[in-house]
């Protein structure tokens, strides 16, 4: 019998092109049309329910359908749905403004609005460009990225990214970027450990910045966790040495939160574990609770004096979004603070992690293809090789991480890995129960396909 179910994925198929995939797998696996959600999980429109421990690409904060967030979404939708934000404002803006400055790293103050993390990346490039070159350092003309970073699609920010899967085929047309030997804990070349090393490997940072620091507006980096990378988890001792090149070459660092704030890692910013405060930090994903496409780059008065002059003298900030403020998309990121506050989420959420941590690692770490287990507030991840003992990786044609993707998605879990790290990185409101079934699961799966 031909079903509603049948009718939607035939009519996916003849229009849709889905982001980050190979067209031709949806052959076999079809795409899964998503009728509803509620908590951490989403139930299909052919009666399947799935645990979402991806968290939607890692932006659903405090599970779906949330109704503090719906309420205030649909109570700003009878109010103001959308204004300019060039010489206009709303109160939701200004309020999130105020909330947000009071949890941010000490002096991030003024606010540009975009509408997706990309943009927010490209925002904080030229914002760093533009204020080297009206304070009187216009050679500073580059940027630096880690090996194995990954900021966003658009051309900028796919230029700072450094995971070839994504940026390798674009090359010609990408920026030139000087690219620092980022940390690897897991592989690391020094024999250390990341809980107790003294950031060894930052002795990469500290040549590129002699030899390119004079000619470098900023630094772009994930803090802590390079999430596209297979969530890898450097130390924060790392963070603090390059705050302090950044200091002493007058270079920007750009902390790229997207995916690392919020409490992903177990404290609000990432870079709160390091103590510092970057020149700039860009949020979005969890900034709306997963609700509405919007981002911020977040930067300091002095960044801002620089831009601050007459008309005439051609010192504005030039760069807009259309949706840049959208008040639907302020009214859900207002009432994501005010939950965080209230239900003591990122704490509750910090304790939970504990518990989680422990299970995988009971689970997964005497498996023979296991090759490391790392984990940071809520976010864990499972590195499959096939040699544990010289970490050789699978051959990545056998796509052993989608297999295993596939398999778990028949027992209602969402794992979508990177490569061949199967994580997990769930809403903050994730319980024990729910921890317990995921990880089975996933231990199951990979048992099948890699027994």
């Amino acid at each position: 019998m031909h079903t509603l179910n049948d009718e939607l994925v035939e009519k996916d198929l003849k229009y849709i092109w889905h982001p980050c995939s190979q067209m031709q797998d949806y052959e076999e696996l079809k795409p899964i049309i998503i009728k509803s959600g509620e908590g951490v999980n989403l139930y299909s429109m052919d009666g399947k329910k799935y645990i979402d421990v991806v968290s939607s690409w890692w932006c659903n904060l405090l599970g779906h359908c949330n109704k503090r967030i719906s309420n205030a979404v649909k109570n700003q939708l009878d109010t103001l749905e959308h204004v300019i934000f060039a010489n206009f404002s709303h109160p939701k803006a200004i309020e999130l403004c105020e909330r947000l400055v009071k949890v941010l790293p000490k002096g991030l103050e003024k606010f540009c609005f975009t509408d997706n993390g990309s943009s927010a990346i490209e925002a904080a490039m030229k914002m760093s460009f533009q204020y080297h070159y009206q304070t009187g350092n216009p050679q500073k003309t580059r940027f630096m990225a880690l090996s194995d970073a990954y900021h966003g699609e658009t051309i900028g920010a796919l230029s700072i990214g450094g995971v070839d899967l994504y940026s390798e085929i674009y090359k010609p047309v990408l920026l030139d970027i000087i690219r620092i030997q980022g940390p690897d804990c897991y592989r690391c070349p020094y024999g250390l450990n990341c809980k107790n090393c003294q950031a060894q490997c930052i002795e990469s940072a500290k040549e590129c910045f002699k030899k390119w620091g004079d000619k470098t507006a900023a630094i772009v980096i994930e803090p802590l966790v390079q999430a596209a990378a297979g969530m890898k988890i450097y130390s924060p001792k790392y963070l603090s040495e390059l705050r302090k090149l950044c200091n002493e070459y007058n270079v920007h660092l750009i902390a790229d939160e997207i995916a690392t704030g919020y409490g992903r890692t177990g404290k609000m910013f990432a870079c709160d574990h390091a103590g510092i405060s970057p020149d700039i930090m860009c949020l979005s994903k969890g900034l709306t609770g997963g609700y509405m496409p919007m981002a911020l780059a977040v930067t300091t008065k002095k960044i801002y004096d620089a831009f601050y002059a007459p008309y005439n003298e051609g010192k504005a900030f030039m760069h807009s979004h259309t949706y840049s403020g959208n008040p639907l998309a302020c009214a859900a990121a207002c009432e994501v603070l005010k939950i965080l506050r209230d239900e003591n989420i990122i704490e509750n959420a910090q304790k939970n992690a504990i518990y989680f941590n422990n299970l995988i690692k009971e689970k997964f770490s005497t498996h023979k293809n296991v090759g490391d287990i790392r984990s940071i507030g809520l976010i864990n991840a499972i590195e499959l090789v096939e040699d544990k003992a010289t970490k050789k990786p699978f051959d990545s044609k056998l796509r052993i991480g989608y297999q295993i993707y596939k398999e778990a998605l028949k027992k209602s879990v969402i794992l979508r890995p990177l490569g061949d790290v199967i994580y997990f990185n769930p809403p903050l409101i994730i319980q024990k129960d729910d921890m317990d079934y995921v990880v089975n699961v996933a231990y199951e799966c990979m048992k099948m396909i890699i027994n």
